[in-house]
């Protein structure tokens, strides 16, 4: 399987059709990935078809990505179906009645697959952005394998992770979006952790960038990453491929998943099987 994790820098939009161009050329560069990683937030440059004011207040922003949800889940779609291959849509606003979640939602070639919001919201999100976590975690049966997604700082949290690898996910799915270079280790650091664990793979996509019209996603640092557990059985280094920081673009990788199986059975180390011990 190959494997595409975006490092997503952010545009400016006039039209809808500028976005369907931006991700149009974006999914066309993957190179017949069969998966494609949209970073958090990404969804966010949509908030520029409402105009400055908007674009510029926080509040405003959530409500004109969300008016455009619609729209952008046919064109994630459409491109999914034209590629053959998966898709996990930057996340975004998603309102169900009252405030909203942060949402990322997995499509394949025959459409939507279903939908993940983040668990555990950050300080901002929380005190300034009013965004809400979302209720459980699930794994995605697809034709790729078995899929977990952590939202940014969901992987900082070992056991959401270990309650989608003991689901049955074979590799997990972190699309991030910081404004710091420490905020963008505590991911790193946080997905490669979560690899180790649950001896699985695990795809970091970040946002990158600065974004002057956003007061939500101004400053963005990062790189794109996939990596696995240092167990022996994977490179050394925990690090099957990796971007350049800072820099956006594709990061590909070619991953066989069947090695999961095999990590998990006769890796030099086997965390994945022995974490029951830490519940003595």
């Amino acid at each position: 399987m190959k494997i595409a994790a975006a490092a997503y820098d952010f545009d400016w939009f006039d039209s809808f059709a500028d976005y369907r161009t931006k991700l149009t050329r974006w999914v066309e560069a993957a190179d017949g990935a069969d998966l494609l990683v949209f970073p958090e937030y990404g969804a966010m440059e949509l908030a520029s078809l409402g105009g400055p004011a908007v674009a510029g207040h926080l509040e405003a922003s959530l409500h004109e990505v969300a008016r455009h949800a619609d729209r952008s889940a046919e064109l994630q779609a459409e491109l999914a179906a034209r590629h053959g291959c998966h898709i996990l849509a930057a996340s975004g606003p998603h309102f169900d009645g009252g405030r909203p979640t942060n949402r990322a939602a997995l499509y394949g070639p025959q459409g939507l697959i279903g939908h993940q919001d983040k668990q555990v919201m950050t300080r901002f999100e929380r005190s300034e952005w009013n965004v809400t976590g979302g209720e459980g975690l699930q794994v995605f049966d697809t034709a790729i394998g078995r899929v977990g997604i952590l939202i940014c700082y969901d992987a900082e949290f070992p056991l959401l992770a270990r309650r989608l690898v003991e689901a049955g996910a074979e590799f997990l799915l972190v699309p991030s979006c910081t404004d710091t270079v420490a905020g963008f280790n505590r991911v790193r650091i946080g997905a490669m952790a979560r690899a180790l664990e649950g001896q699985c793979v695990v795809v970091h996509a970040p946002t990158v960038g600065a974004c002057a019209w956003s007061p939500a996603v101004d400053e963005n640092r990062g790189r794109a990453a996939i990596y696995a557990p240092p167990d022996g059985l994977w490179p050394e280094t925990g690090i099957i491929a990796q971007g350049e920081m800072d820099q956006p673009g594709w990061v590909f990788a070619k991953v066989d998943l069947a090695r999961v199986a095999e990590s998990r059975r006769d890796g030099a180390v086997l965390p994945y099987a022995h974490w029951p011990e830490t519940q003595r």
